[in-house]
């Protein structure tokens, strides 16, 4: 937006061309003491970092036509007005008087109703940001300013970086065949558990920007820090480097925060992640913070905000038809198959060949989507299992029934291939047909009305895109209990896989994927929100 509109009229139509040399429409509020009036705007009415302007800004930051507080509020620069920008009143306010210029009260952008956009201006963006600043530090309830101003502050360059870019003109451009981010791993003696799930996680869209970001912040002693460890693998991966990395510090730290890990034994790849995430997740928080965020749930770290999401238990009283609902969170989903000694429920009707939530499978193959479906499905407690109702206040049977509450950006699906019980242990080696994109909206807590006896009624809304996944990672096991190797696909670009096998990568098909057996599914959510 740092280009403008020039005003050309044709008739009565005006019509605007975009000009890079500024907004000519701010000359007119640009008079007299244009900038201290500016700065009363953002300190009363845009950042109020005190107590008093807050109450002051709560009070008065009403729509003067419908009395809103929401909507968008602008205020006008010419005069004490404000107006909601959804229902186009500081729009009218603009048209009626004159009036061309009005700031967001919630970003502090300036709109200009003559160029019908925001506007770009150097000395009010400086004005913008100095206030900002002093907001953030007038803020009591920050218990420190300097460090909240370090961590979201606007980044610009240092003059050593400014040298360093002038020095260094070529630019790294990403294409179709690009390779950047791919890299083998040695194998340590029986760590293919840990490379395949390095593998998968370093391929994790916002993880890697968060790492390549440089936005931890360790508080840790030297060298015991794992999401340090992990920030430097990211930049090992992503250095251009073709030479297989040597994790030896990894699996050293690995071995340290989660010792039932520690030895050259085979280990579990689901266990890894479960373990390698929950330490990944203290250590985000700090030491003292992270002994205190025993609950994923209530934590704001980068972890949580990618992997957690929330898993409702509805227990339902066979007696009084109460309900009694709680949400736990949840990193991944553990999924039952076929073939193991718990009967799965009966397979969906896409089952004789049909297409299922985007998966075409053979007849009478298992998909993702029926592995969901038995996962959702209400679950009657039995007589043996009687719960105490607090509608009834005596012992009742009922029924129980998971939904998702809330979907995590990255839904990671555990396909339960190993079996471990009093009198056998053995692997399940049913193929399950999973999709390249996955709507989760039947499996939501908010689709149970649409539900008749487990099965999911198709809702006329399609349109709905906050719920559909796109798979970027899937981790397989090939061979025994006992004895056995994990590998991984991994999904560089939209169409391009390859097969992660520790220190050899090889270019991989959709159908080589999609044939594979499926341990660890990885799905990213194609349509994030922002809060």
């Amino acid at each position: 937006m740092a280009y403008t509109r020039a005003n050309q009229r044709r008739g009565s139509d005006v019509v605007c061309v975009m000009s890079p040399a500024g907004c000519s429409h701010l000359n007119v509020f640009k008079v007299d003491n244009w900038k201290q009036n500016l700065r009363v705007v953002y300190q009363c009415f845009v950042w109020s970092g005190s107590a008093e302007t807050r109450k002051r800004k709560a009070k008065s930051c009403i729509c003067h036509m419908c009395g809103a507080h929401l909507n968008r509020l602008h205020s006008c620069l010419h005069c004490i007005f404000f107006g909601c920008f959804t229902k186009k009143h500081i729009h009218e306010h603009a048209r009626t008087k004159r009036h061309n210029l009005a700031v967001d009260l919630l970003y502090g952008g300036i709109y200009c109703f003559v160029c019908q956009d925001y506007i770009y201006d150097k000395d009010m963006e400086q004005i913008a940001k100095e206030e900002q600043r002093k907001a953030w530090k007038l803020n009591p309830s920050l218990k420190s300013p300097s460090q909240f101003l370090h961590k979201y502050s606007t980044w610009e360059p240092t003059k050593r970086e400014l040298e360093l870019l002038r020095h260094n003109p070529k630019r790294r451009k990403i294409t179709a065949n690009c390779t950047i981010g791919l890299r083998g791993l040695i194998n340590l003696g029986n760590t293919c558990f840990m490379n395949c799930i390095v593998q998968a996680l370093t391929h994790t869209p916002l993880l890697r920007d968060f790492f390549l970001s440089d936005r931890h912040k360790c508080e840790m002693q030297a060298n015991s820090c794992l999401v340090c460890e992990m920030s430097q693998l990211f930049q090992e991966f992503y250095s251009g480097h073709r030479s297989p990395h040597i994790p030896f510090r990894l699996l050293h730290l690995v071995w340290t925060h989660a010792r039932h890990l520690a030895g050259y034994e085979q280990q579990d790849a689901h266990e890894f992640l479960i373990a390698a995430l929950d330490v990944l997740h203290r250590h985000c928080k700090g030491d003292d913070n992270g002994k205190k965020a025993n609950n994923p749930n209530h934590c704001n770290c980068i972890i949580d905000q990618i992997f957690t999401g929330g898993l409702q238990s509805d227990v339902t009283c066979q007696a009084c038809h109460g309900v009694s609902t709680t949400i736990d969170p949840f990193w991944d989903i553990s999924l039952d198959l076929p073939g193991s000694s718990t009967p799965f429920w009966p397979l969906s009707p896409g089952s004789d060949g049909g297409v299922v939530n985007g998966e075409s499978h053979p007849t009478g193959a298992t998909t993702l989507t029926d592995c969901l479906r038995r996962f959702t499905r209400p679950e009657h407690l039995g007589s043996s299992a009687k719960i105490k109702c607090s509608g009834c206040h005596s012992y009742q049977e009922s029924t129980k029934q998971l939904t998702m509450k809330r979907l995590p950006i990255v839904a990671c699906f555990h396909l339960k291939r190993f079996e471990h019980s009093a009198k056998l242990r053995r692997k399940i080696t049913t193929y399950v047909s999973f999709p390249l994109e996955l709507d989760m909206t039947p499996f939501m807590a908010s689709s149970k009305e649409s539900r008749m006896n487990g099965q999911y009624q198709q809702p006329v809304d399609s349109l709905n895109n906050d719920n559909k996944y796109a798979l970027f990672a899937v981790v397989n096991h090939q061979g025994t209990l006992e004895s056995g190797h994990y590998t991984t696909f991994i999904r560089q670009h939209k169409d391009q896989w390859f097969k992660c096998d520790d220190a050899i990568i090889t270019k991989a098909s959709i159908k080589d994927v999609l044939d594979s057996e499926g341990y660890l599914l990885f799905y990213h959510k194609q349509f994030l929100e922002y809060e």
